[in-house]
C-alpha cells in the first residue's frame, strides 16, 4: 500500500516488495544521469585525438559551442526526469490515497528511505544545475581570452616566409598534424596552437626564426661553460671498480680484469707521463654506454660469461674504462637504457624530440647496440651531436657501408652499417683498415722474472688448443690435423662442460674445463705450443698466449673468407678478406712467433709442427697491446681527433691557387713540399703524406703496405684534384667529380680522371681492375702503427 502525505511524498505502507519497480526505476534513473553528466563532462576534459600526449588538454575543444550545449542537454534531461518522477508520484498518491488514514502508524516507519531518496535525487539536480552555470561561465571566460589572445597574436603566429629557413611552413603543417603522435611535444609546451607550434620549432628545433616577441621572455639562456680542468694521470682504480656497476656476470669479470691489471696501469702512466713531459690536457666529460650489455639489447654475453662464451669485447671494453679513467678523464658508465635517457636529458616520449639540455659530454664511447639506443631517443640532438660519438666496432665499418645513400644504391646496405658517421669514429679491436680508428686492448706485459721462469719452465711437448666452446670442435676435418698433433705433443683443452665430457672433444684431449684467467695463464706458461682451429677469428686469445712464451700456429684461407662466402662474416659493414684466423698475428708479428698454414696439407703441417719443437721464441708482446700502448694511442686521438670542426674538403670544380705537393726526387711518388707549412688542424700533421698510384686491381691498404707505409684517409682532401695526377705526370683527357668509394682513380682506357664528390666515401679499402688508385700514405712509429712519426 502507498500513501501520500500533505507535500506530496510518496510513503510505503506495508508490503515493499510492491514499491520495489519504482525504487529500482528511480535508482535507475538516478544513476543513468549521473554517468551521463561524468560521460559527458569527462568526454569534454578529455577529449584527445588518437594517440594525443596523456599531459595535455586539448583547449579547442573546451572552448567550442558545444560544450556549452551538451550542458544545455544534460539541463534539460534532468529537468525532464523531475517532471516525470512527479507525474508518477501523483499517479500512485490518487490510487491509493483511500488506504492512506488507516495505515499512517506504518507508514511513518518506512518514510524515511523513500523520502531520503527523493531529496538526495533534487540535490543532486540542484548540484549539476550550479556547476553547469559555473562551468558556462568559465568556457566563456576561456573563450573570451583566448579571442583577445588570437586577435593580438594572429599575425604574430603565421609561419614566416624567410628563405635563412626552408622548411619552417612544412614543420609547422607536419606538426599541425601530428603533434599529438609523441608526448614529448606537450613536455616542450606544445598544446595544438599555432603560436606553440612556431615557439618550439624556433626555441626547441631550429626549423624557423625566432619569434620577436619571445625575445624578452622566451629567449633561453646560453649556458655558462664550465671551466676547463687540466687532466691528471690516475693510479688508483677503485673509483674505477665502482663506476662500472654490478650485477651481471659480464661486469665482475670486466671488474676482475681491471683489477688484476691495475698495477700495470699505474707503471704505464708514469712512464707516458715522463714521455709526455709538459703537454697541457684538458680533462674530458666523457660518457661511456656499453650497448649490448643492456636489457633491451638482449644481454647475450652475460649468461655466457661462465659457459665459456667469447670474452673479446668484454677485454676490449674493460680496457678502453680503465685506460680513459687513467688519462685523468671524467666518466659515467651506463649498461641500461634508463641510465643511458637520465645522463642524456631525453625528454618523456617516443624520442621524436631534441635533449631537454646541451649535450654534457665531451665526448660518448658505445658500440653499435647503444648507437641505435641513441638515434632512437635523442630525436635531432642525435645529428647535431653524432661527432662526438666513437663506436666500438670489433670488426670495422668501411666508409661504402657507412654512408647511407651510397650503400643503398650499389648494394653495400646491412644491418650494421648506413650511419653517415666520419668512419675513423669506428674503433676497432686490430687494425683491419686505417678508414676506421684502431682502438685496441691490453694483453698483461711480464717482467724480466717472469720472462726467466717461463724460459725454464716450458713443456717442448704441450699444445693448448684455442677454443672453449664445444662448437668450436666441431670443425669437419680436425680429426685429421689432430691426430698428426698427436703424435708429437700432449694436447690440452679448456672446453666449458656441465655434468660430462663434451661429446665433440677427442678423448686423447686435456681437458680442463673452463679456466679463470689466472690459471689459464699458468697453462699458457707450461704450453709451447698454441694452435687454432680457423674460428673465433681475430680474438685476443693469440695475443695472450704469444706474450706467455707460445707459438701460435693456424689455418691459412684458401680462398680467403669474406661476406661472399662464410656465415659469420655475412651481412657486416665490410668487403675485407681474411687470409688466416688472425691477420695481425700473420702480418705485424709473424715467424717464429706465429705460423701460418695450410691445415689441408698434411706434409705441410707435420713439417711445422716439427719446426716448432726446436724453435725456441721468447714471451713477445706488440708495444700497441701494452697498457702503455694503449694510452699513448688513445690519448692522442682524444688531443687530436675532432670531427666536428675538421678541415674543409676541396669542394668540386674548385681551382687550387697553389700546391702543396711536389713529385719525388725518384719520380715514384708525390710528397709534401719542403716549403710548404702543415694544414692547421689537419691530423695527423700532412708533411708526413706520401702519395702513389696503385697498380690497376690494389687497394690503397696494399699499395701503402708495399712501401712499408700505411693509408692514411684524412690525406684524401689534399689529393682530390686534377693537378694531382698532373704532379704524377698521369695524363687525364678528362676529370669527372662523382660518389664512388675507390675514387680519386685513373681510368686507363679512356685517360679519365675520376675525382671524388663525397668526402665520407674517400676509403683506403676496396679496389677494381678498372682503376688505379691515388693512394696517400704515411709512416708510422714502430710498435704503434696508428700513429705517425710525428702525430704525439
Amino acid at each position: 500500500m502507498i500513501t501520500v502525505n500533505p507535500d506530496g511524498k510518496i510513503m510505503v505502507r506495508r508490503c515493499l516488495v510492491t514499491l520495489r519497480p519504482f525504487r529500482l526505476f528511480v535508482l535507475g534513473t538516478g544513476f543513468f544521469t549521473l554517468c551521463f553528466l561524468m560521460t559527458s563532462l569527462g568526454g569534454q576534459f578529455s577529449a584527445r585525438r588518437p594517440g594525443d600526449s596523456p599531459f595535455t588538454i586539448r583547449t579547442e575543444v573546451l572552448g567550442g559551442p558545444e560544450s556549452r550545449g551538451v550542458l544545455r542537454k544534460m539541463s534539460d534531461l534532468l529537468e525532464l526526469v523531475l517532471k516525470r518522477l512527479d507525474t508518477l508520484a501523483r499517479l500512485q498518491n490518487s490510487s491509493e490515497s483511500r488506504h492512506a488514514s488507516g495505515d499512517r502508524h506504518v507508514a511513518a516507519d518506512r518514510f524515511t528511505p523513500g523520502a531520503g531518496l527523493m531529496e538526495r535525487i533534487q540535490a543532486i539536480a540542484q548540484n549539476v544545475s550550479d556547476i553547469a552555470v559555473k562551468v558556462d561561465q568559465i568556457l566563456r571566460h576561456s573563450l573570451l581570452l583566448h579571442s583577445k589572445v588570437s586577435e593580438g597574436r594572429r599575425d604574430q603566429c603565421e609561419a614566416p616566409s624567410d628563405p635563412k629557413f626552408p622548411d619552417c611552413s612544412g614543420k609547422v603543417e607536419w606538426m599541425r598534424a601530428r603533434w599529438t603522435s609523441d608526448p614529448c611535444y606537450a613536455f616542450f609546451g606544445v598544446d595544438g596552437t599555432e603560436c606553440s607550434f612556431l615557439i618550439y620549432l624556433s626555441e626547441v628545433e631550429w626549423f624557423c626564426p625566432p619569434l620577436p616577441w619571445r625575445n624578452q621572455t622566451a629567449a633561453r639562456k646560453a649556458p655558462k661553460s664550465l671551466p676547463k680542468v687540466q687532466a691528471v694521470f690516475r693510479s688508483n682504480l677503485s673509483h674505477l671498480l665502482e663506476l662500472m656497476g654490478s650485477g651481471k656476470e659480464s661486469l665482475i669479470f670486466m671488474k676482475k680484469r681491471t683489477k688484476r691489471l691495475t698495477a700495470q696501469w699505474a707503471t704505464a702512466a708514469q712512464r707516458l707521463t715522463q714521455k709526455l713531459g709538459s703537454i697541457p690536457r684538458d680533462q674530458k666529460q666523457i660518457l661511456v654506454h656499453i650497448g649490448f650489455l643492456t636489457e633491451e639489447s638482449g644481454d647475450v654475453f652475460s649468461p655466457r660469461v661462465l659457459k665459456g662464451g667469447p670474452l673479446g669485447e668484454m677485454v676490449q671494453w674493460a680496457d678502453i674504462l680503465a685506460a680513459l679513467y687513467v688519462l685523468g678523464h671524467s666518466l659515467r658508465v651506463t649498461v641500461s637504457l634508463k641510465e643511458l635517457q637520465s645522463n642524456l636529458g631525453v625528454p618523456p616520449g617516443r624520442g621524436n624530440c631534441p635533449l631537454t639540455v646541451p649535450l654534457p659530454f665531451d665526448l660518448i664511447y658505445t658500440d653499435y647496440h647503444g648507437l641505435q639506443q641513441m638515434k632512437q631517443h635523442m630525436g635531432l640532438s642525435f645529428k647535431k651531436y653524432r661527432c662526438r660519438i666513437r663506436v666500438i666496432d670489433t670488426f670495422g665499418t668501411e666508409p661504402a657501408y657507412n654512408h647511407e645513400e651510397y650503400a643503398t644504391l650499389h648494394g653495400y646496405r646491412t644491418n650494421w652499417g648506413y650511419w653517415n658517421l666520419n668512419p675513423r669514429q669506428f674503433m676497432t679491436m686490430f687494425p683491419h683498415t686505417p678508414d676506421n680508428s684502431f682502438m685496441g686492448f691490453v694483453s698483461e706485459e711480464l717482467n724480466a722474472t717472469e720472462k726467466q721462469l717461463i724460459r725454464g719452465g716450458k713443456a717442448s711437448n704441450m699444445a693448448v688448443v684455442y677454443g672453449k666452446e664445444a662448437s668450436i670442435w666441431k670443425l669437419q676435418g680436425k680429426e685429421k690435423f689432430l691426430d698428426i698433433l698427436n703424435k708429437y705433443m700432449e694436447i690440452h683443452g679448456t672446453v666449458y662442460y656441465e655434468s660430462q665430457r663434451p661429446p665433440e672433444v677427442p678423448a686423447f684431449v686435456k681437458n680442463h674445463g673452463l679456466l679463470p684467467q689466472p690459471e689459464f695463464q699458468q697453462l699458457l706458461r707450461k704450453a709451447k705450443l698454441f694452435i687454432g682451429f680457423g674460428f673465433p677469428y681475430e680474438g685476443p686469445a693469440p695475443l695472450e698466449a704469444i706474450a706467455n712464451g707460445c707459438v701460435f700456429l693456424q689455418s691459412r684461407f684458401s680462398p680467403p673468407h669474406s661476406s661472399l662466402n662464410h656465415e659469420f662474416f655475412r651481412g657486416k659493414p665490410t668487403s675485407r678478406e681474411v687470409f688466416s684466423q688472425h691477420p695481425y698475428a700473420e702480418n705485424f708479428i709473424g715467424k717464429p712467433h706465429v705460423w701460418t698454414v695450410d691445415y689441408n696439407n698434411s706434409e705441410d703441417f707435420e713439417a711445422a709442427i716439427k719446426a716448432i719443437m726446436k724453435t725456441q721464441v721468447d714471451p713477445y708482446l706488440p708495444y700497441e697491446y701494452t697498457c702503455e700502448g694503449m694510452l699513448e694511442r688513445i690519448h692522442a686521438y682524444i688531443q687530436h681527433q675532432d670531427f666536428c670542426t675538421g678541415p674543409v674538403p676541396v669542394p668540386p670544380g674548385s681551382h687550387i691557387a697553389q700546391s702543396h705537393f711536389v713529385l719525388a726526387p725518384n719520380a715514384t711518388h708525390l710528397e709534401w713540399a719542403p716549403n710548404a707549412s702543415s694544414v692547421p688542424g689537419a691530423w695527423p700533421p700532412t708533411h708526413s703524406l706520401r702519395a702513389w698510384l696503385a697498380a690497376p686491381g690494389r687497394a690503397c691498404t696494399d699499395a701503402c703496405l708495399d712501401h712499408g707505409l700505411v693509408c692514411e684517409p684524412s690525406f684524401f682532401p689534399f689529393l682530390n684534384s686534377q693537378d694531382a695526377f698532373l704532379k704524377l705526370q698521369v695524363p687525364c683527357d678528362s676529370a669527372e667529380w662523382e660518389m664512388h668509394h675507390l675514387y680519386p682513380a685513373f681510368a686507363q682506357p679512356g685517360q679519365e680522371c675520376y675525382l671524388q664528390k663525397e668526402p665520407l666515401l674517400f676509403s683506403c679499402a676496396g679496389s677494381s681492375t678498372k682503376y688505379q688508385r691515388l693512394c696517400p700514405c704515411r709512416d708510422f712509429l714502430k710498435g704503434q702503427v696508428a700513429l705517425c712519426q710525428g702525430c704525439l
